[in-house]
């Protein structure tokens, strides 16, 4: 039998449904946007019930024959990491709208427990420095801020989970509430070295035990579902795993000192530091990476908040284009960046600043400032942002990295490509798949169905297509433009 995967990149933005053969080629691929809110500044927020909607919406939409053929297809789940869902298991209804990994409403709490000292401790377990990026924060805040939340959780009624978790219960109809090693890794609720919920860390925000879900490897079979009766029979749900960690499986980083980038919304840098979970250095985390074929595989990884966030700010909010696509043609347009940085701290600025509280700011502005250079420098920002995190993370793995795998919509950005590689000195490759992370998904539903038994089974399933070489001669003018983002940055820093 034909075996179709079914890989669901659930996103901050939309939601993807990618169908994929048995050879992990794209066969056909559906999207869905929902709704942001942002109900006071610095709160980002997702409807979940709209994401489930649009899930399956986004399944109904793919070109096939659905009916009745249940037998050949299985469904996979890549997702949006951190964003904290709580939910009450008697009604299936969330006590209110999720509270999205941007939103910035925990940062009083997280200055208050490092002020306690509470940092080292955080650290030690979860690998994760204290900030409101992480779950815990807003899980705490809806249990602490939402009416009858607080009662409930200790009657325990209410259930947790982020993104994926919320999924899968609701593929399940209630019966499965379970997360894999990587998204737990993200809640800073998570012990990396024991591999479970920590009993100090649930204490430290207020967390009953009873709302957590259960853990497995990203490889696991997690159930089964109908898709709300787009199947007239049940097909499994097997392979999950969070967005990041996706791509560093589809970009085939299975080496220790491998490492990619996923530019999204946000955009995240990782690199495979092996089996055994090393303390990050000063301005990154430690994450499981993937745990697959009975191991788990660590990594380094830091976060950047805003880079295709900020293409779509310009396009959204302040209309300078209609669509990212049109920013490098005015971007090269111009010969340089004009003297003008954009820093997009929206939601504050992530790795290795961790500065929950800076807000975004633009330098350099002069009367000769044209929309052009203000688009190359949003261009330019994001490979600053990347560039502060590689040199950070080349350091702590032995020296400069050999190459940066490259995923994500704005890789088709041939000049943000040449900029990256230029500034990093360091080739950037590009595969043929956008959809790293769900690809990645589809290997680990491949390894948990028995498909494939090795690593080395699917490394050709990854396809070059560009390599972009960095121009040495450029090395003292890159030198001087990142010197300049530096200098903007340091005006916002404390």
């Amino acid at each position: 039998m034909t075996q179709r995967i079914i890989a669901i990149d659930q996103s901050t933005s939309s939601t993807k449904a990618l169908l994929f053969d048995e050879q992990c080629k794209i066969v056909a691929r559906t999207n869905v946007d929902h709704k942001q809110y942002y109900p006071q500044r610095g709160w980002v927020e997702h409807d979940v019930e709209e994401i489930y909607r649009n899930m399956i919406e986004a399944i109904r939409q793919l070109p096939l024959s659905l009916e009745g053929a249940g037998g050949g297809f299985s469904l996979c789940i890549t997702n949006q990491r951190e964003t904290a869902v709580v939910w009450n298991k008697l009604t299936g209804k969330p006590i209110a709208n999720a509270v999205v990994w941007q939103d910035t409403r925990g940062a009083e709490l997280c200055r208050q427990l490092r002020a306690e000292n509470k940092s080292d401790m955080v650290m030690q377990k979860s690998g994760l420095l204290i900030d409101p990026n992480f779950s815990a924060t807003g899980i705490k805040w809806l249990l602490d801020n939402v009416e009858g939340a607080r009662d409930a959780a200790n009657r325990g009624e209410l259930l947790m989970g982020t993104i994926e978790t919320w999924l899968i219960w609701k593929l399940t109809g209630g019966q499965v509430h379970a997360t894999d090693y990587t998204n737990a890794s993200r809640t800073m609720l998570f012990n990396i070295h024991t591999m479970q919920w920590d009993d100090e860390l649930l204490s430290l925000f207020d967390i009953p035990r009873s709302m957590m879900p259960k853990v497995l490897p990203c490889d696991a079979i997690y159930g089964e579902t109908t898709c709300e009766g787009l199947f007239s029979s049940p097909i499994q749900i097997a392979g999950v795993l969070g967005d990041s960690h996706g791509a560093l499986v589809g970009q085939m980083c299975f080496e220790p000192g491998s490492g990619k980038v996923t530019y999204g919304t946000g955009s995240s840098v990782m690199v495979n530091i092996g089996e055994e979970p090393k303390s990050a250095p000063e301005g990154l985390v430690t994450s499981v990476g993937f745990s697959a074929l009975g191991k788990t595989y660590y990594g380094f990884e830091g976060n950047i908040y805003s880079t295709g966030a900020t293409l779509k700010w310009i396009c959204d909010q302040l209309q300078l284009i209609g669509k990212p696509s049109e920013m490098e043609a005015l971007a090269t347009s111009v010969e340089d960046n004009g003297g003008v940085y954009i820093v997009p701290a929206f939601s504050g600025l992530g790795a290795p600043w961790w500065q929950s509280d800076v807000k975004g700011a633009v330098f350099g502005l002069t009367f000769a400032t044209t929309k052009a250079h203000f688009l190359r420098a949003a261009l330019e920002s994001i490979a600053y942002q990347i560039k502060d995190l590689v040199d950070v993370m080349a350091h702590a793995t032995g020296g400069q990295l050999r190459e940066i795998a490259a995923d994500g919509g704005p890789t088709k950005n041939q000049f943000l490509m040449q900029f990256q590689a230029d500034m990093l000195e360091t080739p950037v490759v590009c595969t043929e798949v956008d959809d790293a992370s769900a690809l990645g998904a589809v290997i680990m539903n491949g390894f948990a169905r028995g498909l494939w038994h090795s690593f080395d089974e699917v490394v050709g399933f990854r396809k070059v297509t560009q390599i972009y070489q960095p121009n040495s001669h450029l090395s003292s003018l890159t030198s001087h433009l990142y010197q300049g983002w530096r200098n903007a940055v340091n005006q916002l820093i404390k």
